[in-house]
């Protein structure tokens, strides 16, 4: 990996990362280039292997796609999973299944990383707070955008410097590592993101009985040829008729009773 397509990752990284206000805000930055399906397809630009990167990227989203944070809580650090351990597979010639095994190391290391910038910026709202104290706009402006310095150094700093000197230690490593080892890394790869489907599916069913449907959608796609655009389309059609139906049934239920105490008056 060449030092200006590190520093591109490094970038990307940071413009992905949690509080960053450029590029949209969260939803442009956090919520999509930071996604690690997005961040897959940039750094297989930057890498020049799309295809891979996509690949890469899908494993890894489908690990932490059921990961929520709450109140800016975060559980791991995606960032640090998408932006190094995919560019570090890619370069080092290893396949999503590498991918994803590095993204579950990086990412409890990333979450370390955004606590201590989640510290240092603690500063900076105390800035702006004796800025307004004395009605000093442009010093409440000033403690703003020196509040993305941090993030920026340490996001792109990080990310730049373990993707450029790290691609040489990752090559060696699947290398020289025993067959049985990497067969374990392709075995977890596969095995991870079953684990963030069943978090996504512990979050989203309501009803132990969804499960049903769930099961139908993987039936459908082993027994048959329809792809998995066409099961979205017919899932969001068996969506939105029980959503329909159950609307239905909660509005019979609420005129009911109105029916019957009017049929008591009328007795009267």
């Amino acid at each position: 990996m060449s030092f200006f397509q590190a520093l591109l990752i490094g970038l990307f990284a940071y413009l992905g990362s949690k509080r960053t206000p450029w590029f949209f805000g969260v939803s442009g930055g956090w919520n999509m280039i930071g996604r690690p399906l997005v961040a897959g397809l940039i750094v297989g630009i930057i890498l020049g292997d799309v295809r891979g990167g996509v690949i890469a990227g899908a494993m890894v989203q489908a690990l932490f796609i059921g990961q929520i944070t709450p109140g800016g809580a975060m559980p791991a650090d995606v960032n640090w999973a998408a932006y190094i351990g995919i560019p570090l597979a890619l370069a080092a010639g290893g396949t999503g299944e590498q991918a994803v095994a590095l993204a579950v190391p990086l990412s409890m290391l990333g979450l370390g990383l955004f606590n201590f910038i989640m510290t240092i910026n603690a500063y900076f709202p105390h800035m702006g707070d004796k800025a307004a104290e004395k009605g000093d706009g442009s010093g409440i402006h000033k403690a703003t955008y020196l509040a993305a310095v941090p993030s920026f150094i340490l996001r792109a700093g990080s990310a730049m410097i373990i993707c450029y000197l790290g691609t040489p230690v990752a090559e060696a490593l699947l290398n020289n590592m025993p067959e049985i080892v990497l067969h374990f890394f392709e075995v977890a790869g596969k095995l991870l993101p079953a684990i963030g489907f069943a978090m996504l599916l512990k979050q989203s069913l309501s009803k132990t009985w969804m499960l049903v449907l769930f099961l139908l959608g993987w039936i459908l796609i082993g027994s048959t040829s329809m792809s998995v655009t066409a099961l979205a389309i017919f899932a969001t059609a068996v969506a939105f008729i029980f959503v329909m139906a159950q609307g239905n049934q909660e509005a019979a239920a609420a005129v009911q009773p109105a029916s019957v105490e009017e049929d008591d008056c009328y007795e009267e």
